[in-house]
């Protein structure tokens, strides 16, 4: 089952919106969606803050069914749950 690259990219532009109730800096990229808090300290010179590129693919053990993915490839959650990513990316990040 092929999952259409603009439902991908809809669903990351869902979670773009969500995000912004979290004073996050938010990017929609061709690779996924660089999230990062302005407010929060990185851990090093090379990443000044936390952040996150968040990409929407299909997950092949939930039937194709496409969920949001970290960029270290953990799976966030279903992307129809924007809330949900939205609230997971905004912890993990330290945004409040």
């Amino acid at each position: 089952m092929t999952i259409p690259i603009a439902s991908a990219q809809a669903r990351l532009g869902e979670l773009m919106r969500r995000l912004d109730l979290y004073r996050l800096d938010v990017r929609l990229k061709p690779d996924g969606l660089l999230v990062t808090n302005p407010f929060g300290d990185g851990c090093c010179d090379d990443s000044p803050e936390p952040g996150d590129t968040v990409t929407c693919r299909p997950r092949p053990d939930d039937g194709g069914r496409l969920w949001f993915v970290h960029s270290w490839g953990e799976w966030i959650t279903e992307a129809d749950r924007v809330v949900d990513a939205a609230v997971s990316i905004a912890s993990r990040l330290g945004a409040s």
